[in-house]
């Protein structure tokens, strides 16, 4: 047998056309204008064995470089970090692995509690009250931050920093056009948004104000100043999309006044695979728990007081009338969100924190080996694990060199800054090896001259 999954036959095509009084597939598809339909066959090579598939898919997936055989200095939202062992146990059994949507919470317990758990530790992260049940990714979650903001305030200014996540920014752009909102970016002054642009764009119109803690560059944003600012025009929220490792050790947005944290806990669990799947997270205050996007899970107790859990909010329209639905979100990311809580479960309180700080002392430690190399830092300011250096040469080039030592390089800055031409992002994560920074500072140093 050379499939293992048999396709339909000609004999099944016919008796479902037989049904439904259709005489061919042509005829099915009629109502599609002849101009628009594909009149030849699919550009696909001819079928083959099951056996010489897989040996061709294989072949082909050994082309590419992964983070087992090099070592990654790339970070720009996608990062390299320790995942235990367990997190892949418990998310490959069924239960979970085949979980879609808790309706039915009586034979759902252990996949609601798992969304609760995860709910729990984003909260104390993040020091907000309220936590959704996740989202697709962090610059989705911005976006719906973006349409609360708008709808809460009935305002249709806002205000965005470019030291948020050129991607993010990208999706605000695209989402504001349907809803005909202003998007204003706000320039970068050595690596952070620049305060007076903000003081001089904020207004009794502006819905929000959106900065990213620790931004883009790496850089850690003054949220205790920027909240003075915004807290001015009474009704404009405080937006903040967050790395959620970084809050093991820096104080949590919820501590500075933000109204709503979001961001993506990839860094929780979730490989650096090919840019996703992610998980986005929501949090944000009681007074605005009922205009969450997505669903809330809480603690209850049933009728012989035994501990249960329950979908409490659920704002999507398929759920309540839809001129008051908050978002078209469809379901949660509760496979990841699962490997999320799994993580920080197994790492523990103390261990994120201790996490945290490994990956602040390497970055730094790297940061100096650079400094001995002639590669200085471009921006001045307190960084997390990623930070900027200016090259002699084009980052592309840099990189394929790199490469070809098995060290996967930092991001091109001047792709989406063009002030940035030959800039370097670099990260540093908590499982680089001293060898392994020694090592990438003397093929950088070397290679830069």
């Amino acid at each position: 047998m050379d499939f293992r999954y048999l396709p339909m036959t000609e004999t099944d095509k016919q008796e479902m056309l037989d049904s439904i009084g259709v005489n061919s597939t042509e005829e099915l598809f009629s109502d599609i204008p002849s101009d628009v339909r594909l009149k030849r066959d699919l550009n696909l090579k001819k079928p083959t064995s099951e056996y010489q598939l897989m040996k061709e898919l294989t072949e082909l997936a050994n082309k590419n470089a992964n983070l087992k055989d090099y070592r990654s200095f790339l970070g720009a939202g996608v990062y390299d970090h320790f995942i235990p062992s367990v997190v892949n146990h418990v998310i490959s059994r069924s239960e979970f692995y085949t979980a879609y949507t808790p309706y039915q919470p009586e034979i759902s317990q252990g996949e609601l509690q798992a969304i609760f758990e995860f709910q729990t530790m984003i909260s104390e992260l993040t020091a907000m009250p309220v936590v959704n049940s996740s989202l697709y990714d962090g610059g989705t979650a911005v976006v719906e931050s973006v349409y609360l903001s708008t709808t809460h305030t009935k305002r249709k200014k806002v205000l965005i920093s470019k030291a948020v996540h050129p991607e993010t920014r990208a999706l605000v752009e695209t989402a504001a056009k349907g809803k005909k909102l202003d998007i204003i970016e706000l320039d970068i002054q050595d690596g952070l948004t620049n305060l007076e642009q903000l003081e001089k764009e904020l207004d009794e119109n502006t819905a929000s104000v959106i900065i990213q803690y620790p931004n883009f560059f790496g850089q850690i944003e003054p949220l205790d100043q920027i909240n003075e600012l915004i807290k001015e025009q009474k009704k404009t929220m405080f937006i903040v999309s967050s790395n959620p490792l970084s809050l093991g050790y820096l104080t949590p947005p919820g501590e500075f006044g933000a109204d709503i944290v979001v961001g993506d806990t990839q860094v929780f669990g979730i490989p650096a695979q090919f840019g996703g799947p992610h998980c986005g997270y929501f949090a944000t205050t009681e007074k605005l728990m009922r205009k969450v996007p997505g669903r809330l899970v809480g603690q209850t107790k049933d009728e012989n007081g035994a501990r249960g859990f329950v979908l409490t909010l659920q704002t999507r329209e398929q759920h309540i009338k839809r001129e008051k639905a908050t978002s078209n979100i469809t379901s949660n990311q509760a496979l990841n969100a699962l490997a999320s809580s799994v993580a920080m479960s197994s790492i523990g309180k103390n261990g994120v924190k201790e996490m945290a700080v490994l990956n602040m002392q390497k970055a730094r430690y790297t940061k100096q080996q650079l400094q001995r190399v002639n590669i200085p830092p471009t921006f001045s300011g307190p960084f997390f694990n990623e930070f900027v250096v200016k090259l002699s040469k084009a980052v592309s080039t840099v990189n394929e060199q790199l490469f070809e030592k098995g060290i996967i390089g930092g991001y091109d800055l001047g792709l989406v800054y063009p002030e940035l031409q030959n800039h370097m992002l670099i990260a540093t994560t908590e499982i680089r090896t001293k060898e392994e920074i020694d090592a990438f500072v003397k093929e950088l140093g070397d290679i830069n001259g």
